[in-house]
């Protein structure tokens, strides 16, 4: 009779804690994945015109790599490893246009040439990068300058689709007719002393040369 009451009491134990465990697990929060930051600006096409003139006046050459900060679907990467043979990277924080521009370079058969890369383009790492091309705004790209000027190598092109660089003076600029809407490319080059002419702004001096 005691074995049967101990294992009647083993048996009771064991289920009190089975049923404690099944309500701590209940009642246990879940974890929720934090939402990536949304992007600056809306996913705006640049036209196939644009882009031609863009990869252009970036004086493409051998063994050149491309990153487009901004990706969207990543017709810029693609049509410079389609046209130009060349490695391009894609930076986007919106993982739709990532996933995107991915099955857009597996269509276009240069998805072993250009990666995209979900990643907030002020934090992304991109040294490597001999050209940068951007579609953003007048003021995303002076919020950029400093990075480009303190990462990016000397002789390194950017790129720049109907915005400037605040009072960093283009060396080109460019008027290309899209159905008689004309848009502007602007070019510059990373000086060899990483820095260029600068005024006070809300955030301060940027690069002042010494």
């Amino acid at each position: 009779m005691k074995g049967a009451a101990v294992k009647v009491t083993m048996l009771l134990f064991v289920s009190l804690a089975g049923a404690f465990q099944a309500v701590g697990q209940q009642r246990a929060p879940r974890a929720r994945a934090r939402p990536a930051r949304a992007p600056d600006v809306l996913f705006v096409p640049t036209p196939p015109e644009t882009v031609a003139e863009m990869l252009c006046l970036a004086d493409i050459r051998d063994g050149d790599v491309l990153y487009d900060l901004g990706s969207g679907d990543g017709r810029i990467p693609i049509a410079a490893a389609e046209r130009y043979g060349i490695r391009a990277v894609g930076i986007d924080i919106d993982p739709k246009m990532v996933a995107a521009a991915r099955e857009n370079a597996r269509r276009a058969g240069v998805a072993e040439r250009v990666s995209f890369l979900q990643e907030d383009l002020y934090k992304a790492d991109i040294s490597e990068a001999t050209i940068v091309t951007l579609y953003l705004s007048d003021g995303l790209n002076l919020l950029l300058r400093p990075k480009l000027l303190r990462e990016l190598r000397s002789g390194t092109r950017i790129i720049s689709h109907d915005f400037r660089m605040g009072d960093w003076k283009p060396e080109r600029s460019v008027r290309v007719n899209w159905r008689n809407l004309y848009r502007t490319i602007y070019v510059w080059t990373i000086p060899a002393h990483g820095r260029v002419q600068g005024r006070k702004n809300n955030r301060g001096v940027l690069h002042q040369p010494r």
